[in-house]
C-alpha cells in the first residue's frame, strides 16, 4: 500500500512512515494541505490525516484530497476528538476516525474495518467529556469563531480559550 501521512508533527510522521515501511508499505509525508494536494496526485492508496494542523483544518484538506482522488481512503487521526468532528469527517468521506495516540496496528485496522460498526464505550461518558463534546459541537456550528461560541455557551471568551487549550477528557 502507498500511504500519505499528513501531520504537522514531523517526528510523529517520520516514525509512522518508518513503521509502515518496515511492514513493506510505502509512505510519504506532508505537513500541510498544499503539500498533501500535490502528493495526492501520485499513486496514493491511503491517507492518514491529522484533524488539527497548525494553520488548517484536516476537514478542509479531506475535501481537497477527495476532490483530487474521489476513491482515496482517508483515516482521520486526532488528539482532540469529539463526536461532532467525527460525524463531520465521516460525512466528508473519511472511512474512519481515530484518537491519538494510535499504534500502526490500530491505524491499519481502521482502514480495514470499514463496515460502519462503531465500538461503544462500556460506561457512559463523564460530565467533563460531555462538556468537551458540547463545546466542540458549538464551536463547529460557529465555524471555529471563539467569540461567537463563547456567547452561545454563555461563558467568557478567555474561559473558553483555556478549556480549548486543554487536552480532551477520555471518558
Amino acid at each position: 500500500m502507498n500511504y500519505l501521512l499528513v501531520d504537522d508533527d514531523a517526528v510523529f510522521s517520520a516514525v509512522l512512515a518508518r513503521m509502515l515501511m518496515r511492514r513493506g508499505d510505502q509512505a510519504i509525508t506532508a505537513s500541510n494541505g498544499t503539500q498533501a494536494s500535490k502528493l495526492c496526485d501520485q499513486t496514493i492508496d491511503r491517507v492518514v490525516l491529522d484533524l488539527k494542523l497548525e494553520q488548517e483544518s484536516g476537514l478542509s484538506i479531506l475535501q481537497q484530497l477527495r476532490d483530487i482522488q474521489p476513491n482515496i481512503e482517508v483515516v482521520i487521526l486526532t488528539g482532540y476528538s469529539s463526536i461532532s468532528t467525527a460525524v463531520e469527517a465521516i460525512k466528508l468521506g473519511a472511512i474512519n476516525y481515530l484518537c491519538k495516540p494510535a499504534s500502526v496496528d490500530e491505524i491499519i485496522a481502521a482502514f480495514e474495518n470499514t463496515d460502519g460498526e462503531v465500538a461503544l464505550e462500556q460506561s457512559p461518558p463523564s460530565v467533563n467529556r460531555l462538556e468537551w463534546e458540547h463545546i466542540q459541537r458549538v464551536l463547529n456550528e460557529n465555524d471555529g469563531n471563539i467569540s461567537a461560541t463563547a456567547r452561545s455557551l454563555g461563558m467568557h471568551r478567555r474561559t473558553l480559550q483555556r478549556k480549548l487549550q486543554k487536552r480532551p477528557v477520555k471518558n
